[in-house]
């Protein structure tokens, strides 16, 4: 599947700011993706969608090499399939993330003091993003709801990948590395890959909707794996440190992944419960505002009287 034409052009613009999605369900891409896109994007943007060829990294790779070869790139925007772009001032957010000729990437939610996979545990910062479920009967609820985020924009080390803008800087000179095969840290270490080369990375306030489950891992075997192909690779240097030496290296790595998984999935654990409780709560407000209510009051205060008497 390819959607590569570009929206055909009302006004001339100055620059082009691209879209490019890696498509692994076609449906979910044509229902969330697509008309996303296209109401955020200008006249005469590029829209790149590719099914996908391999990992997330190779598709992507295969989207930079495309956005690469437009000479008057201001930037390329990732979109998951999965993500819902509600946001008519994206593009003008892109221009303002990227004034600065220091940043790199821009996403939707970050954060800063990120120690491993799981950036999450650091102090996040993260747009007018909401995760619309199907559990539970279905719902919305902000994103990351179990603690809380600053406003961006904000420095960060890393965004997530789902939805994050590249300067041309970053898409002619970074690609995501192919050996993380597993799917899992793509973003961190291309967000990493661009601070150590003394780039910025920064959150930017895109409105967007993320039709997901609620649980943040989906394989905790191979997101455990996944958390230690990110710390051999940096070494240590994401930890703030040296790396572990010694016949333990491993055995640390292995418990600090199975560590940062049991948080994750706590609070996946604490999401959920919310979600369980929102449709009990609005039953709740619509019973206690209803007429038939309203009616019956005096009779429920009667009622508490007779059982605090007898």
């Amino acid at each position: 599947m390819a959607d590569h034409r570009p929206v055909p052009p009302a006004h001339p613009v100055a620059g082009l700011i691209a879209f490019a999605s890696s498509i692994i369900d076609g449906a979910a891409y044509t229902r969330y993706a697509r008309p996303g896109i296209r109401a955020a994007a200008e006249p005469g943007a590029a829209v790149l969608a590719y099914e996908a060829v391999g990992t997330v990294c190779q598709s992507n790779n295969v989207l930079l090499d495309v956005a690469a070869r437009h000479h008057d790139l201001e930037a390329l925007v990732l979109v998951e399939e999965h993500v819902a772009i509600d946001d008519p001032e994206l593009c003008a957010k892109v221009r303002a993330a990227f004034r600065d000729p220091d940043v790199a990437v821009a996403g939707w939610m970050g954060a800063a003091g990120v120690r491993s996979l799981a950036w999450w545990e650091g102090r996040i910062s993260c747009g007018p993003v909401v995760v619309r479920y199907d559990q539970h009967g279905g719902g919305v609820l902000p994103a990351h709801a179990w603690t809380e985020t600053d406003a961006p924009p904000a420095s960060v080390d890393a965004v997530d990948g789902r939805l994050m803008a590249l300067s041309p800087w970053a898409v002619r000179n970074l690609r995501f590395d192919e050996a993380l095969s597993l799917g899992y840290g793509y973003d961190l270490d291309f967000c990493l890959q661009a601070r150590a080369a003394g780039r910025k990375v920064q959150t930017a306030a895109f409105r967007a909707v993320h039709h997901h489950s609620l649980e943040l891992i989906a394989d905790r075997e191979l997101w455990v794996e996944g958390h230690i192909q990110i710390a051999e690779k940096w070494n240590g240097s994401l930890l703030g440190g040296g790396a572990a030496e010694g016949d333990w290296k491993a055995r640390a790595r292995r418990a600090e992944a199975e560590r940062d998984a049991a948080r994750t999935l706590a609070y996946s654990s604490a999401t959920l419960l919310d979600a369980h409780v929102e449709p009990l709560e609005r039953e709740l407000e619509a019973m206690t505002t209803s007429g038939s209510w309203r009616a019956t009051a005096p009779l429920r205060a009667l009622n508490r009287l007779r059982r605090r008497e007898s």
